[in-house]
């Protein structure tokens, strides 16, 4: 066995040893609030579908259409003969969607994060990161090249003084960077209070949209129309918003939403946009059927919302820790790597497919199961749910 092999052999023993590999599971049917896993039926508390659109029969047959009409890729990057009417016009709709001048489609919410930050910053600039933002943008930020400043999570005033101490420092550009909804966590960025201190140090605010997009604000606009910084006046710089497709809205890929400049640069100038094939037609059609279902289809969200208070408020009710959540993302804190797996498998044992959420995700200590509700779910399924974590809890001592 040669070196690499040899290393890597080593690498992973470790962390079998240490009860953090990572295996993947097979699902054998379409995702919905139940998924059949080895021959067997789940409920499924883990998916980012938060609004039941991927097996949604719209998004289905437009995708299906699509396909009839345009084949099955693009064949090639966008700037080279990739880009066809499907991607303009998801674009459109996606910038009168999020209320802004423009979008710009990206393959995957990692390449829109990572291609953004590195067009957007170089070494000449500074960045402020939330310290409990998503992977894709802490790597963004390492590719940049950029000095980066983390302030510690949805704390403004660490934030503010670490713009204050960075005033005068002859950087080029400021951007401060968060996610709107913390995936792991289930909270709400202060997006007021930190575009507020944005606009004071004269930086640009970047909010990640990807867990808000189709959860928050009206008819699923996102954190910013949550908050009302939609609205002129509000907000005096431009806020640039990423979001995702391939969560609430059922499909895939993602965009970058702002002023029009920023699209012309991005494409331009970001590699992850650049050097790669436009998503196929296909996708791109699911993703504009779903944005139209977002605005005809008024009780989606309220579906959403009722299953996630019912939910949530009743594992708060039987004692789970489930943080400080405030969306369909609701952390069931569960504490050492050993105790999580172990939750896991007994929900598996019953039926519920919720996965541990370990180091290097979180850190060790505040393992937990990361669970999800969706507009799928029946509220039969939800009370079976919440029976079981009762039992598994108990048993385990969690509660």
């Amino acid at each position: 066995m040669n070196l690499l092999l040899k290393t890597l052999k080593d690498e992973l023993t470790i962390l079998k040893d240490s009860h953090l590999l990572r295996n993947l599971n097979r699902v054998d049917s379409e995702q919905s609030s139940r998924i059949t896993i080895g021959g067997r039926e789940y409920i499924s508390l883990c998916s980012n579908n938060y609004l039941g659109l991927a097996a949604d029969i719209r998004v289905k047959e437009s995708s299906i259409e699509a396909i009839k009409n345009y084949g099955n890729s693009a064949a090639a990057s966008r700037l080279v003969s990739g880009n066809m009417a499907l991607h303009e016009h998801l674009e459109e709709i996606t910038a009168e969607f999020k209320g802004t001048e423009a979008a710009l489609v990206f393959n995957t919410g990692y390449m829109a994060n990572a291609g953004m930050l590195q067009a957007l910053a170089n070494e000449q600039d500074v960045l402020f990161s939330d310290a409990l933002n998503h992977a894709s943008i802490i790597d963004g930020c390492r590719l940049s090249g950029a000095k980066v400043l983390v302030y510690r999570h949805r704390d403004v005033e660490h934030l503010r003084s670490l713009l204050s101490g960075a005033a005068g420092a002859g950087h080029r550009r400021k951007i401060v960077i968060t996610d709107g909804v913390f995936s792991m966590e289930g909270d709400i960025a202060p997006l007021p209070d930190i575009a507020h201190a944005a606009e004071e140090h004269d930086a640009v605010l970047i909010v990640d949209d990807a867990h808000a997009t189709g959860v928050l604000g009206k008819n699923g606009k996102g954190s910013v129309d949550f908050f009302g910084l939609a609205q002129p006046g509000l907000a005096q710089q431009s806020i640039i918003q990423m979001g995702t497709y391939s969560k609430a809205l059922g499909s895939f890929g993602a965009y970058i939403a702002g002023p029009a400049e920023v699209r012309d640069y991005l494409i331009n100038k970001a590699r992850a946009f650049i050097y790669t094939t436009a998503l196929p037609p296909s996708v791109i059609a699911a993703s504009i059927a779903a944005i139209r279902i977002l605005q005809e289809d008024h009780n989606i969200l309220n579906r959403l919302w009722q299953n996630t208070r019912l939910f949530r408020e009743g594992l708060k009710g039987l004692g789970f820790n489930t943080l400080n959540s405030e969306t369909p993302i609701i952390p069931v804190l569960t504490g050492d790597i050993k105790k999580t797996i172990l939750f896991s498998e007994r929900l598996s044992e019953s039926g519920i497919y919720a996965v541990p959420v370990r180091p290097p995700t979180v850190p060790e200590g505040v393992c937990r199961i990361r669970t999800t509700v969706t507009a799928a779910h029946a509220e039969s399924e939800i009370e079976f749910c919440l029976r079981v974590f009762e039992k598994v809890g108990k048993e385990l001592r969690v509660i």
